[in-house]
C-alpha cells in the first residue's frame, strides 16, 4: 500500500525518517511542535517511546540507531528540554551515532518579543552536532534530508532540526530525491601499500574498533588469515568473539593490553576511533595500517598506510594473498589468559559480592535459563570487570557510552536495546550512581513492559572517583551517600525489585528475573575494595 504524500511539515520530516528506516521516535514532548511530530510517526506507523528525561531519549536513539543501523531520532520541547538533551547529543556526537534531535522551536515573530525560555539551541548543540537546521529557514522535508544525510555520512554523528508550532503546520514541500552515496571503494594504492607493511611483518596485531561492527565476516577472515592476537575495543566487543582463539583482549590504549602490542611489528588498525582511546601517548613504534570509512589525521601516529571507505572490502582486498604470521595459538592464548589475570577484582571481602563473581553469576544464569540478552555497561568502577568478564559472541552484545562515557547510559540504553530486539531483551549493569541519575526510567521500563534485567552494583559510593582521591582530605559525603533501596524504588514504579547480598542470592534472583517477562531489577551489594588494584593494572 503507497503511503499517503505528506500534506504538512511535520509529516514531511517524519516521512523522510520512515523512508530511512527508522521505527521509533523517543522523547520528552512539550508543546509547539512535538504533538504534530507525534501525530504524525503515529500516522506513518512510527511508534513514540516516551521517556522521562530527554537526555534518557536520546541515548535510547542513540542505541537503538547503532543497532539498526538506521537515524535515530528524538524530540524534545524548547529551552529546558534541548538543555536536558545536551548530554545525551554529546554522546551521540562521541560515539559516532547517527541521531537527529527535533526540537521545538521559536518562530522569527516570537523573537520580535519572547525572552521567556529562549536561548540559541544552535549555539549550544554546535560544538555536538554536525548540523544545526532551522524549519523556516528552509522546508522541512530539506531539513530532514540534510539531516538524514548528515548523521550518516562518515564519520556519524548527530544532528538537530528546529520546529516550532507555526512551521509544523506549515503545507509540505517534497525535495527532490536524491540517492546517498556509498562509502566508496578502497583506493588500489592504499591497498598495495598495506599488503607491504604485511609482507614484511611477521608478528602483527590487530586493533578492532567501532567501525568494523558492520564489516565482522571480513575481519574474522583477515585474522584468521594472519593468525594473529585482535584486540577489541568496548564497542567493538563481540566483533572478534571472546571464545575466539585470536581474541586477546581490549584496547583502550592503557597498560593491561600492552604485553600483546610490546610483542608487534606491525599494527592494522580497522575502524578504531582515536575517540575510543584513553589519553595516553601512543608507545609502539611499528609500522600502524589505518583501515577507516573517512581520512583522518591518527594523533597517535603516522599511518604507514591509511585505506578509508567501505570497510568490508578493503579487509578483503588487504586479506588476499596475506602470509600466516609468526604467532601460535599458545603464544595467543597465554597473552589472553594473562590480560584476564592482570584484570581479575579479588576483593577483600570485607562485605558484598566481588565485583567479577557478579558478572560471572549474573551471565551464568543467563545462560542456564537460555536468556540472551545485549548487555548495556554504565560508566564507573563497575564498567571493568562488566567489560572485560562479560563474554560477548556477536557485534552489538555489549553496548557501551565509551567517547562521552556518561554515567545514566546503561538503563536506557538497555531499555531501546529490548524495544530494537525483544526475543533478546535487554541486561543493564550499572551503578547505584548512574541509576540515579535516571532512576526515573525504571518506570519507563516498567510502562513499556519490555523484557529487562537491570542489575545494580550497588556500594553506596562513586567507587571511580573515590580511587582518585588519593590523599585529598575531602569533606564527609563528597563520594559517597546513604545505601538507597533500589529494589524498593524499582517496585514503586511498577517492576519487579529483588535483594541480594550473597553469591547464593543472586543466582536465585537471577534465576527469578530470566524468568520474567517484563523488568526485574536486582539491588546487590558489592564490595568495592578491588577496585584500586583493577584499574592501576588497567590503565597504570
Amino acid at each position: 500500500m503507497t503511503e499517503p504524500a505528506p500534506t504538512t511539515a511535520a509529516e514531511s520530516i517524519v516521512a523522510a525518517f520512515a523512508a530511512a528506516g527508522t521505527r521509533r521516535i523517543y522523547g520528552v514532548p512539550g508543546g509547539g511542535s512535538s504533538l504534530d511530530l507525534v501525530a504524525a510517526a503515529k500516522a506513518r506507523g512510527i511508534d513514540f517511546v516516551l521517556a522521562r528525561h530527554e537526555t534518557s531519549a536520546v541515548i535510547m536513539a542513540a542505541t537503538e540507531a547503532e543497532l539498526a543501523g538506521t537515524p535515530g531520532v528524538a524530540l524534545c520541547t524548547r529551552g529546558p528540554g534541548v538543555g536536558n538533551a545536551a548530554n545525551g547529543m554529546a554522546h551521540a556526537a562521541l560515539d559516532r551515532a547517527p541521531v537527529v534531535l527535533l526540537a521545538d522551536g521559536f518562530a522569527p515573530t516570537e523573537r520580535a518579543f519572547a525572552t521567556h525560555q529562549y536561548f540559541d539551541h544552535a549555539a549550544m548543540l554546535a560544538p555536538v552536532t554536525k548540523v544545526q537546521l532551522s524549519v523556516g529557514q528552509m522546508a522541512a522535508g530539506e531539513a530532514a534530508s540534510r539531516a538524514i544525510d548528515a548523521v550518516l555520512a562518515a564519520p556519524r554523528g548527530a544532528a538537530l532540526i528546529e520546529l516550532s508550532a507555526g512551521a509544523a503546520k506549515q503545507a509540505a514541500v517534497l525535495p527532490a530525491r536524491v540517492a546517498r552515496p556509498a562509502l566508496p571503494m578502497p583506493d588500489a594504492a592504499a591497498v598495495a601499500a598495506a599488503r607491504q607493511v604485511l609482507a614484511a611483518a611477521r608478528r602483527p596485531v590487530v586493533v578492532v574498533g567501532l567501525e568494523a561492527v558492520d564489516a565482522a565476516p571480513e575481519l574474522r577472515a583477515l585474522v584468521a588469515a594472519l593468525g594473529c592476537p585482535a584486540l577489541v575495543t568496548y564497542k567493538a566487543k563481540g566483533v572478534i568473539a571472546d571464545t575466539d582463539p585470536h581474541f586477546a583482549g581490549i584496547f583502550t590504549c592503557g597498560a593491561a593490553e600492552g604485553p600483546v602490542l610490546d610483542g608487534a611489528d606491525a599494527v592494522i588498525m580497522v575502524g578504531a576511533d582515536p575517540v575510543e582511546f584513553i589519553p595516553r601517548p601512543w608507545r609502539w613504534p611499528v609500522p600502524v595500517v589505518e583501515v577507516a570509512t573517512a581520512p583522518r589525521a591518527m594523533p597517535y601516529a603516522v599511518a604507514a598506510a591509511a585505506l578509508s571507505g567501505a570497510i568490508g572490502p578493503a579487509l578483503a582486498a588487504i586479506a588476499e594473498g596475506a602470509k600466516r604470521s609468526d604467532w601460535d595459538p599458545q603464544s595467543i592464548a597465554a597473552l589472553r589468559e594473562g590480560w584476564l589475570l592482570t584484570l581479575a577484582n579479588d576483593p577483600k571481602r570485607g562485605g558484598g559480592i566481588g565485583p567479577q563473581r557478579l558478572v560471572e553469576i549474573t551471565q551464568a544464569a543467563c545462560r542456564k535459563a537460555g536468556f540472551d540478552p545485549r548487555v548495556a555497561v554504565d560508566a564507573g568502577a563497575h564498567m571493568f570487570p562488566a567489560t572485560t568478564f562479560w563474554q560477548c559472541e556477536r557485534p552489538g552484545d555489549l553496548l557501551i557510552s565509551n567517547g562521552l562515557a556518561t554515567m545514566g547510559f546503561a538503563l536506557p540504553a538497555a531499555i531501546a536495546a529490548a524495544l530494537h530486539d525483544p526475543a533478546r531483551g535487554g541486561l543493564a549493569f550499572t551503578g547505584d550512581g548512574g541509576l540515579l541519575m535516571g532512576l526515573g526510567e525504571l518506570a519507563t521500563a516498567a510502562t513499556l513492559g519490555v523484557k529487562l534485567v537491570v542489575v545494580v552494583f550497588n556500594d553506596a559510593t562513586l567507587s571511580l572517583i573515590d580511587i582518585k582521591k588519593e590523599k585529598r582530605d575531602l569533606p564527609e559525603g563528597a563520594l559517597g551517600w546513604p545505601r538507597a533501596d533500589l529494589a524498593a524504588a524499582m517496585r514503586s514504579m511498577g517492576g519487579v525489585g529483588l535483594s541480594a547480598n550473597t553469591e547464593t542470592e543472586l543466582a536465585e534472583a537471577m534465576a527469578s528475573a530470566c524468568a520474567a517477562k517484563g523488568p526485574v531489577l536486582i539491588d546487590v551489594a558489592v564490595d568495592p575494595s578491588g577496585y584500586p588494584a583493577q584499574i592501576k593494572a588497567l590503565r597504570g
